[in-house]
């Protein structure tokens, strides 16, 4: 065998051969030698070893693996220049990593796994930049991190579990922007982690279970949905996947009672918002203060809904009165009759107030008012939205400048506003009409075989996500993104209703804006329930990330079940983290849905909903979210 001089590959594996590590083996110039699993005896010391005469720079690919072999690692394995994978695994050998290591300038894999190396990693470890998969987990070795594994800028995979590894985790590893699987777990690993981690865009696995690591989990998209079974372990690890909450860490999404009347307005605040705590040493006072004043509230809201009454009536006589003449484009300013403004087109109304009171009319009602459809002269339908916040809106001046700039904004998926009319008491809003009914009825009241395909599922989503983006761009927060404010018109498209309203109340309280859309069960972003956090258009992407998980899976935000409280985001991050994502799509589906489409677009729903705001991407983001989710394919779509 040594005569074969043009031999280039030697497989002895998966054999029983016995006796000693032939020395001829080095003298061959062979560029692999594959001996993997043939169980050689237990007594061959230092497998690699040097003679006169060798060709060890020759050597491509040594495996050595599932074998017996012990002894040491000599140094004198840095004369394996041309060496790019040495598998030594599964063997008996004990010791230090030889720094030698650093000196295998050309090697690729370097797996060390499952033996009884010990001391620490060799700094000199980051002279072997060539590396891509890094294997040195179930031996005794201990000690920190190197920081010099920076250098490595190649690594994908990085395996150093089941050791006795100390210390922090270097920031350095967040340099490793190609890094995929991580696994440290099972060490004496301590300290905070580093956020560098957040930079690590090709995460599929990071397990950290069973250290003593603390603090938060950093942020990330992969962070946002990483398994609770990879951070257990850490009794002072908190966040979200830890089941523990931080003090940084928002609460949960609120879930209001569903008992409650969405059409209800509370003008109370928390004792707490807006004015300071008297607190009174005598209870009696307490008592006879707070009777007082809910004397007085009640009396002056009865009040008040009798004028309400009375003067909603005159408006809506005025404007019947009014709507068999002729309007021109100049909108009228009698008080008596009300201002009439229609952005485009002539403001001529066939029927007038006496649809907007007439049930027959309804189209639905929320937490602004109630819709009604009417018929303009030239035959075009409109919906007329009649606020029933009046003891809220802004005054006419802040109302109309409000109105006018929500006029403005025009989208192929958002519905178009095209007029309003103002009285102190009665204040409409003119909308396209869009004949096709609401998402919540298609996917929550369609009825037998009528169902939403999977191709028009997505093109929902993604007309949603343009219109919000649109919206964002023009400064506009939605603020209650739901199913119920999704229209979808006769072609299929979506269109995104009732943006912007939360601006023509006086204050964009927190608190009385949840009063007004209380009827979005779990779309609501947490930040409404912390004052200390400011209110953005990442509400509107939280709510756009329960809307994707509803519209995948069929199934409501929050569902209320005998003993039980199923809240979405919730059951489907769970799914995902047992690997059983696909059994959440809509089962009326039944098969017809391309999984590699739909579990990116339900990850996406889940990294819209972190809890913290900086966490999810912007609107405007759309064309990245692919490289964040392994890129979602649009090649079924007509987009």
């Amino acid at each position: 065998m040594e005569n074969n001089v043009n031999l280039l590959a030697l497989d002895f594996s998966q054999n029983l051969m016995t006796g000693d590590l032939p020395g001829w083996i080095f003298k061959a110039g062979l560029n692999q030698v594959s001996l993997s699993e043939k169980k050689l005896a237990a007594n061959v010391n230092n497998p690699i070893s040097t003679s006169p005469g060798t060709s060890l720079q020759k050597i491509q690919v040594l495996d050595l693996s599932h074998n017996s072999f012990s002894g040491e690692i000599t140094s004198d394995i840095g004369v394996l220049s041309s060496l790019q994978l040495l598998n030594l695994s599964r063997n008996s050998l004990v010791g230090p990593i030889p720094r030698a290591v650093g000196e295998l300038k050309a090697l690729n894999v370097l797996d060390l796994s499952q033996n009884q190396l010990n001391g620490s990693i060799p700094v000199e470890i980051g002279g072997a930049y060539s590396l891509k998969d890094l294997r040195l987990n179930a031996n005794f070795l201990e000690g920190k991190i190197p920081t010099s594994i920076e250098n490595c800028t190649l690594l994908t995979t990085l395996i150093i579990s089941r050791n006795n590894l100390s210390g922090p985790i270097p920031a350095e590893v967040g340099k490793l922007s190609n890094l995929e699987n991580v696994d440290l777990s099972f060490n004496n690993l301590a300290g905070t982690l580093p956020k560098q981690l957040a930079n690590l865009i090709h995460l599929s696995s990071f397990n950290i279970s069973h250290n003593n690591l603390q603090g938060e989990l950093p942020a990330g998209a992969f962070f946002n949905t990483i398994s609770p079974t990879s951070v257990s372990g850490n009794p002072l690890l908190c966040g979200a996947a830890a089941n523990k909450s931080c003090p940084a860490v928002l609460p949960k999404p609120i879930v209001l009672n569903p008992n409650s009347s969405s059409d209800s307005i509370s003008g109370e605040l928390p004792p707490n918002v807006g004015h300071k705590r008297i607190i009174l040493s005598i209870s009696a006072l307490i008592a006879i203060g707070a009777a007082a004043v809910i004397v007085v509230g009640v009396i002056a809201i009865t009040v008040l809904n009798l004028r309400v009454r009375s003067s909603t009536s005159r408006s809506a006589a005025a404007l019947t009165l009014s709507a068999g003449d002729d309007f021109s484009h100049s909108p009228t300013t009698d008080a008596n009759s009300g201002k009439l403004v229609m952005f485009s087109g002539e403001p001529d109304f066939s029927t007038g107030a006496h649809a907007l009171l007439n049930k027959d009319c309804e189209l639905g009602r929320g937490g602004f008012g109630a819709v009604y459809r009417t018929v303009l002269r030239d035959g075009r339908s409109v919906a007329i939205k009649k606020l029933t916040v009046s003891s809220l809106v802004k005054s006419q001046d802040e109302f109309e400048r409000e109105v006018k700039k929500l006029g403005k904004i025009r989208h192929p998926n958002l519905v178009a506003l095209d007029g309003y009319y103002w009285t102190p008491s009665l204040q409409l809003l003119i909308y396209e009409f869009v004949s096709g009914g609401s998402l919540y009825k298609h996917l929550h009241e369609g009825a037998g075989g009528n169902y939403l395909s999977w191709n028009d599922r997505f093109s929902i989503i993604l007309g949603t996500a343009k219109s919000l983006a649109h919206l964002h761009q023009s400064n506009i927060i939605h603020y209650n993104i739901k199913s119920s404010n999704v229209l979808i018109d006769g072609s299929g498209e979506p269109k995104v209703g009732d943006f912007g309203l939360a601006r023509l109340l006086p204050m964009l309280d927190r608190y009385v804006l949840s009063s007004k859309i209380q009827s979005a069960l779990g779309y609501m972003a947490p930040e409404f329930a912390c004052r200390t956090v400011k209110i953005t258009e990442k509400c509107d992407v939280y709510g756009f990330g329960v809307l994707v998980l509803e519209v995948v899976t069929g199934k409501r935000p929050v569902e209320y079940m005998e003993d039980d409280v199923v809240v979405l985001c919730d059951m489907v991050r769970g799914a995902l983290e047992e690997g059983r994502v696909e059994e959440c799509v809509d089962g009326r589906l039944q098969g017809k849905f391309p999984a590699e489409e739909a579990i990116p677009v339900m990850k996406l729903g889940l990294i819209c909903t972190s809890q913290v705001p900086s966490n999810r991407p912007d609107m405007a983001e759309g064309p990245n979210w692919g490289g964040q989710l392994n890129a979602v394919p649009l090649h079924k779509t007509k987009h």
